[in-house]
C-alpha cells in the first residue's frame, strides 16, 4: 500500500485483512480460509524438540571432510561454510594417530610426577574442585595446508579440504600452574613430558616455563564436556601451539631436565630447512589467513555484482594486527575490515567488500599480526623449506574466479 507517493508499513491486523481481501473473487465470492493462503509451517503446530538439539535436516552435509593422511585419518573442518569465530564442537577438525580411546572417566586418573617435591594423583572429581579459566582460541595441526606445501601444482579442492586442520573454540579447563606449584618444583625442573592414554601412548616433551605461562588441563569445550574426538575426559592445552603438543586423553605429565625426544618430536615433528638444517621444536604455528568466501569449488552465479570477500586470520604469536586482501593477484592490496573481538591468539573475522564484472580475478589475503610477522608467498615459504617439508605451512592462499563464476585453488 501506498500514501502521498510512498511505500506504507502494514500492522498485523491490516496485513491479515489484506490477504483475505486479495484472496476473494473480482465476483465478490467470499475470500478462502484464511489458512489457505499460510505458508504450511504456519497452518499447524510444529512438532518436538529434541534432549540434545541437532542441525537442521536441510544441514546435514555441514559436516568434516576426512581422508588418510600417512596411515591415520584426519577429519578436517569445512572452513568454507563457517561464519562467525567459533568452530562448533562437532566440526572441530581432528586428527588420530592411534584411534580414539574409549576411557571411563570414573577410573581415569592425571600423574604428576619427576622433579616435583610431592608427586599427585587427580581424579576427574579432583580436578572439577578447582578453579577454571575459559579462553578462545585456535587449535591447529602443524600439518595443515600439507598439499599446498607438497604437490608441485595446486589441487582443485574446497578450503576444508585444504586447510581444514585448524578450528577456534572456547576451552575451560584448570591452569596447569595451580597443579605444578601445588606439587613443588626442584631447582634443576626445565621440562615436562606430557603423555595421553591413547593406544601409542602419545607424548611431548614442553618447556616448563611456557606450561606455566599458558598451559591448561582442559575439561571443557564450547561451554559442554570435551567429545571424545577431543580428548575426553581431559587434555593439554597450549594456545598458539600446533596441535600434537596439546596431548588428548591426558594421563601424566613428568617433569623433567631436559626433554625426551619422544618418536613425534624427534621425527614427524621436526622441520628441515632448505639448507640441510633443523627446526626443532618450533612449537608455534606462524600467522595465516583464509579466504573462506569466495573460495576453492563455490562458484559465483552473479556476474557484474557486488559480493563481500570474507575470512578468517589467526597467529600463534598475538593478535591479527591487519589483513591485506589483493583481488588482482596480489599486484595490488587493500586492507580489510577486522571485525571484533580480535582476540590473543585466536580466529580473527576479515571482510572486504568487492565489484566483481565478470572478469578472471585472483583473490588473496595476507595477515599480519601483532608482531610484525606477515604471511609470505609460497614461493619465498618453499625457498626456506626443504623440498619434503610440509609443516608449519602459512604462505599465501590464493584463489582463481573463473569468468563463468568458478573458484578455484592457485598457487601465488
Amino acid at each position: 500500500m501506498f500514501s502521498n507517493g510512498g511505500p506504507k508499513q502494514l500492522g498485523r491486523r491490516e496485513f491479515l485483512g489484506a490477504l483475505a481481501v486479495g484472496g476473494a473473487s473480482a465476483a465478490g465470492q467470499a475470500a478462502p480460509p484464511l489458512a489457505t493462503s499460510l505458508p504450511e509451517p504456519m497452518a499447524r503446530p510444529g512438532g518436538a524438540d529434541l534432549a540434545y538439539g541437532l542441525p537442521a535436516p536441510e544441514e546435514a552435509h555441514v559436516e568434516r571432510a576426512l581422508s588418510m593422511t600417512a596411515g591415520f585419518p584426519v577429519w578436517r573442518t569445512p572452513l568454507q561454510r563457517q561464519r562467525g569465530v567459533i568452530t562448533p564442537s562437532g566440526l572441530h577438525f581432528a586428527v588420530h594417530h592411534n584411534g580414539v580411546p574409549e576411557i571411563d572417566p570414573r577410573r581415569h586418573v592425571l600423574l604428576l610426577h619427576g622433579l616435583v617435591n610431592q608427586p599427585l594423583r587427580f581424579d576427574l572429581e579432583r580436578l572439577l574442585r578447582y578453579p577454571m579459566v575459559s579462553r578462545v582460541h585456535f587449535l591447529e595441526c602443524a600439518g595443515n595446508s600439507a598439499a599446498n606445501a607438497l604437490s608441485p601444482t595446486a589441487l582443485d579442492q574446497t578450503l576444508g579440504e585444504i586447510a581444514g586442520e585448524v578450528s577456534c573454540s572456547e576451552w575451560t579447563g584448570v591452569p596447569l600452574s595451580y597443579l605444578l606449584r601445588e606439587a613443588g618444583l626442584k631447582d634443576t625442573a626445565q621440562w615436562v613430558v606430557a603423555e595421553g592414554a591413547d593406544g601409542g601412548s602419545h607424548s611431548r616433551s614442553l618447556p616448563l616455563k611456557a606450561l606455566l605461562e599458558d598451559g591448561m588441563v582442559a575439561l571443557f569445550q564450547n561451554g559442554e564436556r570435551l567429545r571424545p574426538s577431543q580428548g575426553y575426559p581431559m587434555r593439554l592445552f597450549m594456545p598458539g601451539w600446533e596441535g600434537n603438543v596439546n596431548i588428548k586423553w591426558l594421563h601424566r605429565l613428568e617433569v623433567t631436565d631436559a626433554p625426551a625426544y619422544t618418536k613425534d618430536e624427534s621425527g614427524l615433528y621436526t622441520q628441515v630447512l632448505a639448507d640441510g638444517g633443523i627446526e626443532r621444536f618450533a612449537f608455534h604455528m606462524e600467522v595465516k589467513s583464509v579466504i573462506t568466501h569466495p573460495s576453492g569449488q563455490q562458484r559465483l552465479h552473479e556476474p557484474h555484482g557486488f559480493y563481500e570477500i570474507s575470512g578468517l586470520a589467526w597467529s600463534g604469536r598475538g593478535r591479527i594486527a591487519r589483513v591485506d586482501v589483493s583481488v588482482d593477484g596480489g599486484r595490488s592490496w587493500t586492507p580489510a575490515q577486522l571485525h571484533a573481538p580480535v582476540l590473543d591468539r585466536a580466529f580473527t573475522r576479515f571482510t572486504l567488500p568487492w565489484q566483481w564484472r565478470g572478469h578472471r580475478a585472483e583473490l588473496m589475503s595476507r595477515a599480519t599480526d601483532e608482531q610484525g610477522r606477515t604471511q609470505p608467498l609460497r614461493s619465498e615459504w618453499k625457498r626456506r623449506y626443504a623440498m619434503h617439508s610440509f609443516n608449519h605451512y602459512n604462505a599465501v592462499q590464493a584463489w582463481r574466479v573463473q569468468v563463468d563464476g568458478r573458484v578455484e585453488n592457485l598457487y601465488a
